[in-house]
């Protein structure tokens, strides 16, 4: 799979989220360009979006770009589409240290999550987090939902039907070790598998964030599938 430029992209999507009426804010500088937040100019804040934060799955950044041009997160947005530069521009998971930084949220040893954490505790908590994956391991869509609050399955099966023009819900039972409740829908605790391993998700989840959606398409499709796949994800969660 070809690298995604973070420079070249972070420069349309600086244009475009600009054009809109979005302030950015630099939390961090990497070898492969600073590390970017968004801020609509609506307020308060619908949501938060990040993507990126492994640099080998360039569908997430990617989506959230169209979702961006398509005026999605205009109402109060927050946004990070590119957490791991330097990730991105190898083509990685890890950063240019070999961190994982979706594991660093605990320790934050790296500079980016240092940043970026501190960047998310500085702020309002949001009501609403989606975090833009891939899977190298799966055959369909699957998303980890975190939740404080009302329970609301029909909220997923919406998720999985705007997906289903793309894939379907990945069918195994176990996905990296998790039950499944539902084919393609994870039902997650707000604790880390590992103690001292926090994702992103479990950071915000630990700050209060009410409810989460991490989303994962399927590293083996096609690219324009999977970043078409994440944008009607994204518009079920927020529409639901």
């Amino acid at each position: 799979m070809s690298p995604l430029d973070p420079a070249a992209f972070l420069r349309e999507f600086r244009s475009e989220a600009e054009g809109r009426g979005f302030r950015s804010e630099a939390l961090a500088d990497t070898p492969a360009g600073p590390l970017l937040a968004f801020h609509a100019p609506v307020s308060p804040e619908a949501g938060y979006l990040s993507a990126g934060i492994h640099g080998d799955e360039p569908a997430g950044p990617l989506a959230a770009l169209e979702l961006l041009k398509q005026g999605a997160f205009d109402e109060g947005w927050t946004l990070c589409p590119a957490l791991n530069p330097t990730g991105l521009a190898a083509g990685t998971r890890d950063n240019a240290a070999g961190t994982d930084l979706n594991r660093d949220y605990l320790r934050r040893r790296s500079a980016e999550v240092a940043a970026h954490a501190a960047w998310l505790e500085s702020r309002p908590v949001p009501g609403l987090f989606v975090s833009l994956h891939e899977d190298w391991e799966s055959s369909g869509f699957y998303f980890y939902e975190i939740n404080l609050g009302e329970d609301r399955p029909q909220r997923a099966a919406a998720i999985l039907g705007a997906v289903a023009p793309w894939f379907p819900p990945e069918p195994e039972a176990s996905i990296d070790d998790h039950d499944t409740r539902e084919p393609g829908w994870i039902y997650h605790a707000a604790e880390a598998d590992l103690p001292d391993h926090w994702p992103e998700a479990i950071f915000l989840a630990k700050l209060g964030c009410p409810l989460s959606f991490t989303f994962e398409t399927p590293s083996s499709a096609r690219l324009m599938d999977r970043v078409a796949a994440h944008a009607a994800a994204v518009g079920a969660a927020v529409h639901r």
